[in-house]
């Protein structure tokens, strides 16, 4: 890693050296920053896993979530160093038409877009699920119940949704930490269930495991939060690899005490629902509250993010403009209700095929970007990404993350195993 004088030089700076534009910039903390990739990665994703490696096993789960989560961060890292070397604070669909023209800027909104669909459409979902069983409500009135938390954050912008994951994903380690406790001093976790693998159905996972680490969207946001007035932007790569090795702990803490507790053919899509009701009703109220936290700060961090993609792709003129910024919003909140409720895909095929089609993209385009912002870039970086943009990893991460989605493609024509 090396560090360079940043550029503060040139019109219209707005923080650090950065440009004003149409996205706002808004101070970030560390924590807030680590909060936010934290927050955003626990979501969909960790209520899935177990479900979704039932076939392959705990073990074959825990190898895929260690190479996602070190390549996936360094896909992040990519990214972190194209915004350093870029004046005009950009979303990534931004970043990839400054440096790859209109058909990379189209690929990575599409990217956004799926993903985040996929996303929005999981949380959609699963909190209609969960607040029925809380209530007794119909699935759909649990949903829009879930929405109104959920579109206040998100109007009111970064500074908002950064303050409020610190506070909620205190709390969901606390209750994640219970429950495992429970699990591990109350039934135990029997070791046969943990130790059983079949890699026949291993590929499959690691797609999951993709979608599990979703807050690359986020860097061009975090960006904007440390270069603000009273941040550090050397927090950026800090905030990355601390909010990353966290997610990567928990993601495989939760299926090893569903799995672990009733065995791979017990556990259900939404898995806090089946180990809730396998620890006790205090337990089953415990798992489903921290569900929806987890729920509720994905769906902030990535309808942030999504918002803030629609209005650099189709050049609003401000993310603050209010008839445009209730326009973005309608955009990422109405689809996934639409889709949720129509039955076209389930909880975990929303998450699968999401993270394998976006995955692809999210491994190609920021080498892509990095290579060319390193020669075509316009403002001196603080921090770059050293040794690991060797092309021999660039080579691996594109390798493994377009296999992954090359899977998912024969899956779906029947031609390979599905994975559960």
């Amino acid at each position: 890693m090396s560090t360079e004088q940043m550029n503060k030089n040139g019109n219209g700076v707005g923080a650090e050296g950065f440009e004003k534009s149409a996205l706002r910039i808004e101070p970030l903390t560390f924590f807030e920053g680590a909060a936010c990739i934290f927050g955003a990665n626990i979501g969909a994703g960790i209520l899935g896993l177990a479900y979704g490696a039932r076939k392959a096993g705990w073990p074959v789960l825990v190898f895929w979530l260690l190479v996602a989560g070190v390549f996936t961060t360094i896909s992040m890292l990519y990214v972190a160093e194209t915004t350093l070397r870029t004046r005009k604070p950009m979303q990534l669909s931004g970043l990839a038409e400054k440096y790859l023209g209109q058909v990379g800027s189209w690929l990575m909104f599409a990217s956004v877009a799926v993903n985040s669909l996929g996303c929005l459409i999981a949380y959609t979902n699963g909190s209609g699920r969960i607040i029925s069983s809380f209530l007794g409500v119909a699935p759909a009135l649990g949903s829009l119940l879930f929405f109104i938390p959920a579109v206040l954050v998100i109007w009111f912008g970064l500074r908002a949704t950064g303050v409020s994951e610190k506070i909620i994903t205190s709390g969901m380690v606390v209750m994640v930490v219970i429950l495992i406790l429970a699990t591990v001093m109350g039934p135990g976790i029997q070791k046969q269930f943990l130790a059983y693998t079949d890699w026949r159905f291993a590929v499959p996972v690691f797609s999951l495991a993709i979608f599990c680490y979703i807050s690359q969207y986020l860097v061009p946001e975090l960006t904007r939060g440390f270069a603000a007035k009273g941040g550090s932007i050397k927090n950026l790569p800090k905030a990355i690899v601390t909010g990353m090795s966290i997610t990567f702990i928990f993601l495989a803490l939760v299926p090893m005490a569903a799995i672990g507790l009733s065995g791979h053919e017990s556990v259900s899509q939404v898995v806090t629902i089946a180990w809730g009701e396998a620890l006790g009703q205090w337990a089953f109220f415990v798992a489903n509250a921290f569900a929806l936290c987890a729920m509720m700060t994905s769906f902030w961090a990535i309808g942030e993010t999504f918002l803030t993609n629609i209005v650099d792709r189709l050049k609003f003129p401000s993310e603050w403009d209010v008839k445009y910024r209730i326009i973005s919003i309608a955009l990422v909140v109405i689809p996934p209700f639409l889709f949720a409720y129509t039955g076209l895909i389930s909880f975990v095929g929303a998450i699968y095929f999401s993270g394998a089609f976006a995955g692809a993209i999210m491994s190609v385009v920021p080498v892509m970007m990095l290579n060319k912002a390193r020669k075509e870039g316009d403002r001196n970086p603080e921090w770059t990404c050293g040794w690991i943009a060797h092309p021999l990893i660039q080579g691996t991460l594109i390798f493994l993350f377009c296999g992954a989605a090359l899977y998912a493609i024969l899956d779906a024509l029947k031609v390979l195993p599905h994975g559960w």
